[in-house]
């Protein structure tokens, strides 16, 4: 059983009435205190407030009959969601949406006509007032200090999220239990044939595929940086490679042994607790023929994207390979994004930070002996992926429930 203290695991369940939404969960104030907690900022919600107006008149009508192909958003508390756009931004928009301030038939369509219309002018800005970027720390939240991923705060980090509970994560997943986006067959228009029928099936080709381009076979020595839930070690060991696998989560080690005790392959695979930072060479210190991450370079953070590049390098057999696979963002986003804190930072992935294709070539370049020798992108497989995720997951809202998991953590997922 996980610790109380992580957030949204409840006791209990307070209820109050809401003449807009009917019966809605109130925040639990120790676990969720901005959520639970409204703040004043009067003035700066009356400016979030015409905002609101204006961006709702172009994208979202906030009232009367559904338009077709318009998401519809739906104000309850106007008057909290103003307050914490005021004080927030937009981790004070998630947070209102957490609360029950609003709400919305079509969560994706709606986020995502949001996400276009302020990058949209967010593009325009940045073209007009290129020069006062260096402004931006002065008006984005930073990273606390907390969330640095030193070795101490990236195991708490890593806590917050993956070793919420094994069970909640099985809920949702399908059962090669792989957390990251899958490779799918694709449709005559070109798109991913995504079902979860053949699920699992395109997360053990997107394995292959990686296995394949990194040349592991019998007798390779394979390091995976991020282990996981051990899907990837366990197909790389049923090919007959020697499998040394390291994460930071405490769930995840104790699932992935023994998954791979019950897979066959445990006398090929060796799963450590252990900090990529602190990885000692096995095999006489020979190095590995290939060197596996799958989607754990977000977690990393700015500060340590070289030492975990020179780490690659360092591990890594002369003539091995290094497969990578990671969640990207165009250059220019990255370049204003990367040291801003966000609501996805501040509820789901504390620490993270999504790199560029760019920035990782000029890491490679930078802190490496390595070269980029093949680089394959599939994000419309991702999009595939988290939908069949979240589909899973508002399926599974009773057992999420019955894991002692609350309502605000439940919209907040």
């Amino acid at each position: 059983m996980i610790s109380s203290s992580i957030p949204g695991r409840a006791a209990r369940e307070d209820i109050a009435e809401d003449g807009a939404m009917g019966r809605t969960a109130v925040a639990d104030r120790k676990r969720w205190p901005d959520v639970a907690t409204v703040p004043r900022a009067r003035l700066r919600a009356a400016v979030a407030a015409v905002l609101v107006r204006r961006v709702a008149a172009r994208l979202a009508p906030p009232a009367g009959p559904s338009i077709p192909g318009v998401p519809m958003l739906r104000l309850h508390r106007p008057g909290d969601l103003h307050r914490r756009l005021g004080a927030r931004g937009l981790i004070g928009f998630g947070e209102a949406y957490q609360a029950g301030d609003w709400d919305t038939d079509d969560l994706v369509a709606l986020l995502s006509a949001f996400a276009t219309a302020l990058l949209n002018r967010r593009l325009r800005l940045i073209g007009r007032l290129r020069h006062l970027a260096w402004l931006r720390p002065l008006y984005g939240a930073r990273l606390p200090r907390a969330e640095e991923n030193t070795l101490a705060g990236s195991r708490n980090n890593i806590r917050h999220h993956y070793d919420l509970s094994n069970e909640l994560f099985a809920l949702f997943l399908d059962e090669t239990m792989t957390y990251s986006a899958a490779l799918f067959d694709l449709d005559p228009a070109g798109r991913p044939a995504a079902t979860w029928a053949n699920f699992a099936e395109a997360q053990r080709r997107k394995i292959d595929r990686l296995l394949d381009r990194t040349g592991v076979g019998a007798g390779t020595r394979v390091l995976e940086i991020g282990t996981g839930w051990g899907e990837l070690a366990i197909r790389a060991a049923r090919r007959g490679a020697r499998v040394h696998t390291i994460t930071i989560s405490a769930e995840q080690h104790a699932l992935a042994v023994r998954r791979a005790a019950a897979a066959g392959v445990a006398d090929r695979i060796t799963v450590d607790l252990c900090d990529y930072r602190q990885i000692k060479p096995r095999h006489g210190g020979e190095g590995y023929d290939a060197v596996l991450s799958v989607e754990m370079i977000e977690a990393v953070g700015e500060r340590y994207w070289p030492a975990y590049f020179a780490t690659l390098d360092r591990l890594l057999a002369p003539g091995g390979r290094v497969g990578l696979q990671a969640i990207t963002m165009p250059h220019d986003r990255m370049r204003t994004a990367r040291r801003t804190y966000t609501w996805i930072q501040k509820y789901i992935f504390p620490g993270g930070v999504i790199l560029s294709a760019e920035a990782i070539d000029h890491l490679v370049a930078e802190h490496t002996h390595l070269r980029v020798r093949e680089s394959y992108a599939f994000g419309s497989h991702y999009a595939a992926t988290l939908r069949l995720w979240r589909e899973r997951f508002t399926e599974q809202a009773e057992a999420v429930a019955a894991l002692g998991f609350d309502q605000t953590f439940r919209r907040t997922w």
